[in-house]
């Protein structure tokens, strides 16, 4: 995912670092014929056997293989602008892991690979913990500003909408909900909520409970002055991210969907909750 990669400050570039690339949509990936060549093998028919164990282990740890490694046709030149269609795999970080793992342990590169890619992949689990907690803390807060909102006299689910696009539009320089969605480059239907890395959730949540506070403290009454105190606390929000050199919401990366994140996290506790085979 974009921004998913977390070098520190005065982190050398790996090879691995040079080689990844980047969806459209700004997820992270890295191409099985890249991998192979810095991993130092000199036939990618070695590195296919290496590819078919990680794949099986991935398959082995409850996840879809078909979501982490993806194949798919290259075009290669051969000489005199002449091409020869080869096959190629899009890795996911996690396949990246899966395949250093499986790889010949005796290339230095190789160990290289697996403290790059291991640490990568629990920074990213670290994210992900941090993020889901974001997601179910600003569900809650939600609905005890919907709440409040309601109690001032935001009551039809209209009502509610226009009062939740403003305090969008404040902390969105004047981009609602559906306008946010659309600069995300999100399917219709889907949550921009849901797509929010931490840092922007925990704007959003600080958002949500600043508005609900000052609603109930200042027993805040009519939908005009609900919707002018959400666009009031949307906006001091952004200018507070502004004023500490943060970045504006609105230009923080779109990430993968967190309910399906949520799944397979269940999915890990239920299988790691099976009992193991017993061997007689």
């Amino acid at each position: 995912m974009h921004g998913d990669t977390y070098l520190t400050p005065g982190e050398p570039q790996t090879p691995f670092e040079e080689i990844r690339k980047e969806t459209a949509e700004g997820f992270d990936y890295w191409l099985s014929r890249d991998l192979a060549q810095v991993l130092d093998y000199a036939e990618y028919r070695n590195f296919e056997s290496v590819l078919q164990k990680a794949r099986l282990a991935c398959l082995n740890s409850g996840q879809k293989d078909r979501d982490h490694f993806v194949e798919f046709n290259d075009m290669i030149e051969v000489g005199k602008g002449a091409q020869r269609e080869i096959k190629n795999v899009r890795l996911s970080r996690y396949a990246c892991y899966l395949v250093i793992q499986n790889a010949n342990p005796s290339k230095e590169i190789v160990a290289h690979g697996q403290t790059y890619f291991a640490v990568q992949t629990r920074r990213q689990e670290l994210e992900d913990d941090h993020r889901l907690m974001l997601r179910e803390e600003l569900e809650t807060h939600n609905k005890h500003l919907a709440s409040a909102a309601q109690k001032a006299g935001v009551a039809a689910p209209l009502d509610y909408a226009i009062f939740q696009n403003h305090g969008y539009m404040g902390l969105y320089g004047g981009l609602t909900a559906k306008d946010i969605g659309k600069r995300k480059g999100l399917k219709k239907g889907k949550h921009i909520l849901d797509h929010m890395g931490s840092t922007e959730l925990a704007a959003n949540l600080f958002r949500a409970t600043q508005t609900e506070e000052k609603i109930r403290r200042e027993n805040i009454s009519g939908k005009d002055n609900a919707n002018r105190t959400h666009l009031e606390v949307g906006q001091t929000v952004r200018k507070t991210i502004h004023e500490i050199g943060g970045t504006s919401p609105e230009n923080l990366p779109t990430v993968s969907d967190v309910k399906k994140l949520a799944r397979s996290r269940q999915k890990e506790i239920i299988n790691n909750n099976k009992e193991p085979n017993v061997l007689e």
